[in-house]
């Protein structure tokens, strides 16, 4: 293995521009009757525009990256939602240049990123494989000879000489990474992007990834939220949060930190949040999720026991009845939304000044990714509490024993969550 970094960054920025409109959309006409009838305002605005301190917010995707990447090494990058993970790895692409540092790439580049990414969708199958062979340097007999592995391996060959525009995000997938694994470049960058194949093809993919990285040296990095796949194949793993390199090192030291990281940012105080709706009779406090040993966490693997507990105060005992908890689950900006309440099971009455709403799922039905928690309290059918935030999330990891039990890789809004609720004295919660 050489000595010399096949990837070198250092002081890497990303910056970009947000702009901020006020009002609605602006028609073509609207601009012109305001040059019309008030032409040095409009002169004055395009001025600030120009300048740049109109309207316009900076926000830093990431800032300060320095790292070496080593040839052969297989590295995994982890993070939050919004941490700068695809923007790292578009750049490292020349997807979009970097606002500040500079990147030195001693090797070919092969990148996975987005479904369809680096295909022309007017073109067949057929000839995106001849067109991603040329735009990496090689001749057409080099790519015939890979032709026939390729497919065999995307197993797509009914569609082959169909546009690509027709096909499936899992045949998308399948076809480019098949074409990226096996036109041999030295670096291969894959995002979360293999999340959309089916759970067999996933395990083909990993399986072929840790086979060119052994047998024949090439470098991979590899974004995803699969813990258990970045510990299983990654020899390191790089931790970035907010933008920034938060740690670097040993995988599993990397995802022990990102874990304890994620339960102190996942498990939140609710106290100061003003944003809420209801009479007060009742103040939720705190969210959190533990596993199945009741221990508190940030993440869960699909298919095992989950508890969501809210914690909650109440000042006057004498008012509180029928107290009615529910909670919404949220993906992908509610993409995917999952309601559940305690109505349809218990009603609490008899509790305490404080203590805990508790709702066990069995064999937690979620596919993987990461999810966002709403609540609130009824009193009597009307509102005690309705903060109007996300107040919590988590992370679901293992997607295998989701898909092995049956369910979809993506799930509908109409999951149906197997449990039980309970009420916890806060006694419990000191424990």
């Amino acid at each position: 293995m050489s000595s010399k970094p096949i990837i070198e960054i250092k002081n890497l920025g990303k910056k970009y521009n947000i702009r901020h409109q006020k009002g609605g959309y602006v028609t073509l006409r609207d601009v012109i009757m305001g040059v019309i009838k008030n032409p040095f305002k409009f002169a004055k605005q395009k001025a600030k525009e120009v300048a740049g301190i109109s309207g316009k917010e900076e926000f830093w995707a990431l800032k300060d990256i320095n790292l070496e990447i080593k040839r052969g090494e297989v590295v995994g990058i982890i993070g939050p939602n919004g941490a700068g993970k695809s923007t790292l790895l578009k750049i490292l692409s020349q997807i979009t240049p970097p606002t500040t540092g500079e990147i030195r790439i001693n090797g070919t580049v092969s990148s996975l990123l987005e479904v369809g990414t680096g295909f022309h969708p007017e073109l067949s199958g057929r000839e995106n494989i001849f067109l991603n062979g040329a735009i990496l340097g090689m001749t057409r007999e080099e790519m015939s000879k890979k032709f026939d592995t390729i497919v065999e391996f995307a197993g797509i060959e009914k569609f082959l000489d169909t546009q690509v525009k027709h096909y499936s995000s899992g045949m998308y997938v399948r076809l480019a990474f098949s074409v990226a694994a096996h036109l041999e470049p030295d670096i291969l960058i894959v995002d979360e992007v293999l999340a959309v194949g089916d759970a067999e093809f996933q395990k083909k993919c990993l399986g072929k990834m840790e086979e060119v990285t052994k047998n024949e040296g090439r470098t991979i990095l590899f974004v995803s939220h699969n813990l258990s796949a970045i510990h299983g194949l990654c020899t390191k793993a790089i931790f970035l949060e907010q933008g920034q390199v938060a740690m670097i090192g040993e995988t599993k030291k990397v995802i022990e930190h990102y874990q304890d990281s994620g339960a102190k940012l996942r498990a939140t105080d609710l106290r100061m949040e003003t944003d809420r709706g209801g009479d007060g009779k009742i103040r939720l406090v705190s969210f959190h999720i533990e596993n199945d040993m009741d221990e508190k966490t940030s993440s869960i693997e699909s298919g095992k026991d989950m508890s969501i507990v809210l914690s909650y105060e109440c000042k006057k005992l004498e008012d509180i009845h029928d107290v009615d908890v529910g909670f919404t689950i949220l993906k992908n900006s509610a993409s995917i939304c999952i309601l559940h309440s305690s109505y349809s099971q218990t009603l609490f009455n008899n509790l305490s000044h404080e203590g805990s709403f508790r709702f066990r799922i069995d064999s937690t039905p979620f596919s993987e990714g990461t999810y966002d928690v709403g609540a609130r309290v009824l009193v009597n059918g009307s509102y005690a509490d309705n903060p109007k935030r996300i107040i919590g999330s988590f992370a679901i990891t293992n997607p295998e024993i989701y898909i092995k039990k049956g369910y979809k890789t993506h799930p509908s809004s109409m999951i149906i969550l197997r449990g039980d609720w309970s009420h916890t004295p806060p006694k419990y919660h000191e424990k």
